[in-house]
């Protein structure tokens, strides 16, 4: 059929299909790798001392109860690991005991620290507003693996630098939060290091470099347990370290951030990887702000390293869902792998990579790393390399691309082939004074135009959905892409489509590659500034997409050679009759066009004719030119003779040059396959680039909703990423035939539809809403508080509890979290501490949940507390004005933790090791300017905090929001305690 003669011509079935299957040969294998999981190897044994059957044993057992660290089945998981790390060192033969013992198991019952956590920055003037200050008492286990090149002896013993050239630190934390089982936060990390521990302690597999194996407890408490493990011994060892954690419940295990370029080369030997350094800069510039163990190795011990976690779905963080049944061995597989490789690789290197000098302040000596840029494609290589060979790439093309664009230019206007721009030609020694119209302007301002019309189309859809229907992105992410997708092709297509027809040109796609190139060098310059000031590699993917435009707009310049020259094609349009025209030259050989020839050429036939009676009729076929004189083009069969003896009938017709369409006349002349060229220098790499970091940052962020976030930026976010992909068919669509377009048109149709009624959570997609119950152990009044999305579902969840029937919650904005709304309420008395009267109201017995007495100096604003609590071995000093100075006794010292922020602390945390522990805590403020006799007072409340909910009736209140509410809530913890008692005080 003529229809496939030429099967990558730019013509419309070539390119709707071409481009579509481009499309979807890649979005395809990034949303498989997005979304599914590589699937564990079937020999439950891949590696020497590893057992995948047991790993996931072990995370079973690990994650059988809530175990947070004011819990006692907290305790229950230190005693159990343990137990396990002595049995994986019985079964390989090891012994723990000796100076010289291969391995060393410290449990660390005495490293206790005091830091403080800086407040928020002032609404109004500069400083911040007081933070908080924390004392906390340790029980981290820390197995340490001689390396084969480490020194013998317990050297650790010494108050000196740790000999050699540092360790290898891997760390996990095996406490959970009060409200989930931590299958993924940090099961799964923990059970990891447990089967690397086996693995190293294997026979024939002792790492040359040694490897310490932290298990840290306190970590969802403000990174407690990572921030005492710098008071121990260990912590001077290591130079590098491999942090694991998890932020959702599942999936794959994603390079959230890493140190330097050198540390990532080591993650780059993993089976799967997983990243891209945008995650990073997203921590870096306070994008994410949760925290992991990571900032405290690196930020406090100066170490050089990975953070490796769980990333998604962020629905069933911190919930009951995290657990065993919403996770999968495959997802351990990939964190387990990914790991032993990277620590492999660490622990083998004895170079002088991370040996070097001390950042100073405590830090330890492991050289200074270079800015990195890295991402995976399709989780199969990672591609790694400095920040400043991008930088010097990017600034290479800021000057060069846009010389060897105005170069080429320069030579197409002097060889007189610069079509673009060109209005019209006079002819060169032409007799007519009129001048040839080339209709190179057309089309110039279209692809701007049509870009700014679709681009606005889908960032209106983001304020629609933001204003209608702004949390069913929590639920229905796909379908809200799917309706920005189609919005946008349909929008483009739609009026280059109109356009081409009304106002037909073969430049459109050499002009809509110049505006990109255009804007793509503008963002490139942006981007180059974030590169060298900021320190930023994400804008990795710019700088790769405007290189790809580059080299397609380069192309549309360089076909332009293809055309004759304006002058002759001026010539040939305007010949007099009575003279020859000159051969046209057009440099090169060209496929043609497939459709008819133009209408200019056939008026000017026609007008032409009419002067000579003695030609023949004027046919489809006859020849442009007049004369005797034979053409130059190859794809002409003959030339038209015209010599008037031959007869009519014996002149042999001559196919005329054909254009597509109504497009100019001398278009016959361009190349009808660069159109491809250009597509796949173009498309691929940004759908690859883009796609991964859309796929990465839209499922990291579209469940934070629940926490608060801009629920705008999460749509534009969506919006700008759906522009970026699909801008690259800019191009080329108006050459699409009408299918696909109708048909994303009904997609549009039915995703919006569906996206603007739907409720917005699921039972697979549940809202979570913090809980806190605090009591009032002077009056007896206690209240409960759910903190989430204010509005209906709040108002929902509260009105579906018996409890609340006769009572109107107080709702107000949260003071901790910005952008949700606290309801509180009468609730159900707890029962976290046994009465000592049984079957007696709870009340009776709240005196003696916490006792405390306080004292004054004499004529100081000094105090001194004592306090304990009941079944609970963490408890708080909240004060009513900032204090600047506090001691708890047994404290240690340490200069590199400043105890009290800036602008004082309102509040002290206290963390104990042992239950019912007694705190002593001396206190001190600052008098009133205008209080000579400084005999300010201070007052506050004492509280402590209850966190194990592992009992049912034991928080009747949260069991009764777990029974009633509705199917599609979640319940996670609200503060440091699930339920907190208080008294006051006055000195």
């Amino acid at each position: 059929m003529k229809i496939f003669s030429n099967p990558i011509a730019f013509t419309p079935l070539p390119v709707t299909i071409i481009t579509l299957i481009v499309y979807a040969a890649l979005i395809i294998p990034l949303l498989v790798t997005h979304l599914v999981v590589p699937e564990a190897p079937r020999n439950w044994t891949p590696f020497a001392g590893v057992n995948l059957t047991e790993a996931w044993q072990d995370l079973q057992r690990l994650s059988t109860n809530f175990h947070p660290f004011n819990s006692r089945k907290n305790d229950g998981v230190r005693d159990w690991l343990l137990t396990r790390i002595e049995n994986i060192l019985q079964e390989n033969g090891i012994s723990s005991s000796a100076q010289t013992a291969p391995v060393v198991v410290f449990s660390d019952i005495i490293s206790n620290l005091t830091f403080s956590l800086e407040g928020r920055l002032k609404d109004a003037g500069p400083g911040r507003e007081p933070g908080h200050s924390v004392y906390f008492e340790g029980t981290n286990i820390i197995v340490y693996i001689r390396g084969s090149e480490d020194e013998p002896g317990d050297w650790w013993t010494a108050d000196k630098k740790a000999p050699g050239k540092g360790g290898v630190l891997i760390n996990a934390h095996y406490d959970s939060v009060s409200t989930g089982f931590g299958a993924t936060d940090d099961g799964v990390g923990v059970v990891t290091i447990l089967q690397l521990v086996k693995h190293f302690t294997s026979s024939g597999q002792q790492p040359r470099k040694g490897v310490v194996a932290l298990f840290n407890n306190g970590e969802e408490d403000y990174l407690h347990g990572a921030r005492a493990f710098t008071r121990h011994p260990m912590s001077r060892f290591a130079h590098t370290f491999v942090n694991l954690d998890g932020a959702g419940a599942g999936g794959r295990a994603t390079l959230l951030r890493a140190t330097d370029t050198e540390i990532v080369q080591f993650y780059q030997q993993t089976m799967y990887p997983f990243a891209t350094i945008l995650t990073g800069d997203a921590f870096k510039r306070g994008l994410i702000r949760s925290q992991t163990d990571y900032i405290i190795f690196n930020e406090v011990l100066g170490l050089r390293g990975l953070d490796i976690d769980f990333m998604e779905p962020r629905a069933r963080y911190h919930t009951e869902q995290d657990d065993t049944k919403h996770t999968s061995i495959d997802s351990l597989w990939h964190m387990l792998s990914a790991t032993l490789s990277t620590v492999q690789g660490l622990a083998s290197d004895t170079s002088s990579t991370f040996d070097g000098k001390s950042a100073g302040n405590g830090k330890v000596s492991n050289g200074e790393g270079s800015d990195a840029v890295y991402f995976d494609l399709f989780s199969r290589a990672l591609a790694v390399f400095r920040l400043q060979n991008l930088f010097a790439l990017s600034v290479t093309l800021l000057t060069v691309a846009p010389l060897i664009l105005i170069i080429i230019g320069a030579i197409l206007l002097r060889v007189d082939k610069l079509y673009l721009f060109s209005a019209s030609k006079h002819p060169e020694q032409s007799e007519w004074s009129e001048s040839v119209s080339l209709k190179g302007w057309r089309g110039i301002f279209r692809a701007p135009s049509i870009f700014v019309l679709a681009s606005a189309g889908v960032v209106g859809l983001a304020f629609l959905m933001t204003k209608v229907n702004p949390y069913i992105i929590y639920s229905s992410p796909y379908a809200v892409w799917s309706m920005m997708i189609s919005a946008w092709f349909f929008i483009t297509w739609f009026f280059s489509r109109a356009a081409d027809f009304t106002r037909p040109t073969a430049l459109h796609r050499a002009y809509a590659l110049l505006w990109m190139f255009a804007g793509g060098w503008l963002a490139l310059v942006v981007a180059t500034v974030f590169e060298q000031r900021q320190k930023i590699g994400g804008v990795y993917f710019i700088v790769f997409y405007f290189a790809a435009i580059f080299l397609a707009t380069a192309i549309a310049l360089l076909e332009l050679f293809g055309l004759p020259r304006k002058s002759e094609y001026a010539m040939e349009i305007e010949q007099p009759e009575d003279r020859p025209a000159p051969s046209l030259r057009s440099g090169s050989i060209s496929s043609g066009r497939v459709l008819g020839s133009s209408t200019e050429e056939q008026s000017r036939e026609a007008t032409s004719h009419s002067h000579d009676d003695e030609d023949v009729d004027a046919t489809e076929s006859t020849s442009l030119l007049r004369g005797d004189r034979p053409t130059t083009f190859a794809h002409y069969t003959s030339p038209h003779s015209g010599a008037p003896e031959r007869e009519p009938e014996t002149v042999e017709a001559k196919p005329e040059r054909k254009v597509f369409g109504e497009e100019q006349a001398w278009s016959w002349a361009l190349p009808t396959w660069t159109w491809l060229l250009q597509f796949l220098l173009l498309a691929p790499i940004v759908i690859v680039l883009v796609g991964q970091i859309s796929l990465l940052a839209v499922s990291g962020t579209y469940q934070t909703l629940a926490d608060g976030n801009s629920i705008l930026t999460v749509y534009i976010a969506l919006a700008v990423f759906t522009i970026l992909i699909f801008a690259p068919l800019g191009p080329f669509i108006h050459r699409y035939t009408y299918h696909i377009p109708t048909f994303l048109l009904l997609v549009f149709v039915g995703t919006l539809i569906y996206n603007l009624v739907a409720f917005p959570f699921s039972a697979n997609n549940r809202l979570k809403l913090g809980f806190i119950q605090k009591v009032d152990l002077d009056t007896g009044l206690n209240k409960v508080s759910l903190t989430g999305i204010g509005g209906i579902y709040l108002d929902a969840t509260i009105q579906s509890l018996p409890s609340v029937a006769g009572q109107q919650p107080e709702c107000s904005e949260s003071a901790l979290r910005t952008g949700l709304t606290d309801c509180t309420w009468n609730g159900l008395p707890p029962r976290v501490v046994k009465n000592i009267l049984p079957g007696a109201p709870p009340s009776s017995g709240y005196a003696n949940w916490l006792s405390f007495n306080v004292m004054r100096s004499p004529n100081r604003t000094e105090a001194h507390f004592r306090l304990w609590g009941r079944d609970t071995r963490a408890c708080k000093i909240q004060f009513d004005r900032p204090i600047f100075d506090f001691h708890v006794d047994g404290a240690a010292e340490d200069q590199r933790f400043s105890k009290v922020p800036e602008g004082g602390s309102k509040e002290i945390r206290l963390w104990s090791r042992t239950w019912e522990n007694t705190w002593s805590v001396t206190v001190r403020w600052r008098a009133d300017r205008d209080d000579k006799r400084r005999l300010a007072g201070l007052d506050g409340r004492v509280v402590c905090l209850w966190s194990d909910e592992n009992e049912t009736g034991v928080i009747p209140a949260l069991d009764e929001i777990r029974h009633f509410a509705p199917d599609w809530v979640a319940i996670t913890k609200s503060g440091d305690g699930l339920v907190e008692g208080s008294k006051a005080f006055l000195v």
